[in-house]
């Protein structure tokens, strides 16, 4: 797979998606968590296809591996965020759903990527 096709890959697409996801979750949180909670979501959001496309651009099975491994960190640390959000009842979890889903979509997508790289 050259470095340039990192937007074929299904995971990359998915990460895309909770982007946005996320995104429209954090304009509902309180104007004093926009420099903070707010803050963290969107960085580690966007963590997750940066990693994913920054990985397959190293052209080194071993380095994609480790871009990988932190894209699955950034999106442990987004959905402890989000249920941060939920016990401090910013966001009820009919709205966060959608975004748990494409969490545990993508953590599965992560994983067997890293195990079909490491087989190789």
């Amino acid at each position: 797979m050259k470095s340039s096709d990192y937007k074929q890959l299904i995971v990359w697409q998915k990460a895309m998606d909770l982007v946005v996801e996320v995104y429209s979750l954090v304009k509902l949180l309180p104007k004093e968590e926009l420099y903070s909670l707010s803050d963290q979501m969107r960085r580690a959001v966007v963590s997750i296809p940066s990693n994913i496309a920054e990985g397959l651009g190293r052209n080194s099975d071993k380095e994609f591996i480790q871009f990988l491994s932190i894209s699955r960190g950034s999106l442990w640390e987004l959905e402890t965020q989000i249920e941060v959000c939920e016990k401090l009842n910013y966001i009820d979890s009919y709205k966060t759903s959608k975004t748990k889903i494409l969490i545990t979509e993508i953590s599965k997508m992560l994983n067997s990527l890293s195990n079909s790289l490491i087989k190789k």
